[in-house]
């Protein structure tokens, strides 16, 4: 999962993007509309955290211009305003949920995998294909009964796979996933190193990942 954090606290930002990097998702940051405007103009994500504060503007400007240009991607807004026409108002504008600071960083977590989820059209928190069993917000993956250790960008990868499980996808759409504007000395090799491991790590699984040139990674179930 890529995530654009729209935030200008650092020490509120940095702590989020500590605890969602920590759990495999690749976070970029934006201190301002500016920023956060150059961002997605650029780039597509899975899912958006947007401040409504921000110095430059109201988060809900950005939020107002995404949806006029059909730009579906969820958006969780923070706030620090407890008023209930703020809430409402930002969910007129398209955003698909909030969270009121201070808040608790699991729940926060939470949120944003049931909005990635929801987008996917996946409803259940643990899916199983073959069987593999993968849980995101428990950051398990298991071969029946037995944990597979994999590491966060490996479980990022593993994570959009599954998600997209049948579907053939695209190298630069994995890269997108496991890799943030941070990696900038990240070439799309490193992606073919992580889908050799993780093709590794899921030999003993019923499941495999096959390759397709010139197109990308697609995960089947072996009959």
């Amino acid at each position: 999962m890529r995530l654009l954090l729209v935030e200008d606290t650092f020490d509120v930002a940095e702590a989020i993007m500590i605890r969602l990097e920590r759990s495999g998702v690749a976070c970029d940051h934006a201190r301002s509309l500016e920023e956060a405007r150059g961002c997605v103009d650029v780039q597509r994500y899975d899912v958006i955290v947007l401040d409504i504060n921000l110095p430059d503007g109201l988060g809900t400007e950005l939020l107002k211009e995404m949806r006029a240009r059909g730009d579906r991607t969820p958006v969780l807004m923070l706030t620090a305003e407890f008023s209930v026409d703020d809430r409402v108002s930002s969910l007129n504008s398209g955003a698909d949920d909030y969270l009121v600071k201070p808040f608790d960083h699991r729940e926060l977590e939470a949120r944003v995998r049931a909005l990635y989820r929801r987008d996917l059209g996946d409803k259940a928190e643990e899916l199983t294909v073959g069987n593999l069993t993968f849980n995101a917000s428990a950051r398990v993956a298991r071969r029946e009964d037995s944990p597979i250790s994999l590491t966060r960008r490996e479980f990022s990868l593993l994570e959009i796979l599954i998600h997209n499980r049948g579907k053939t996808v695209s190298k630069e759409r994995l890269f997108e996933g496991v890799f943030s504007f941070q990696d900038t000395d990240v070439s799309m090799n490193a992606l073919e190193l992580y889908v050799a491991r993780l093709r590794k790590k899921l030999s003993d699984c019923s499941v495999r990942i096959e390759t397709l040139r010139g197109l990308g990674y697609k995960l089947e179930a072996d009959d």
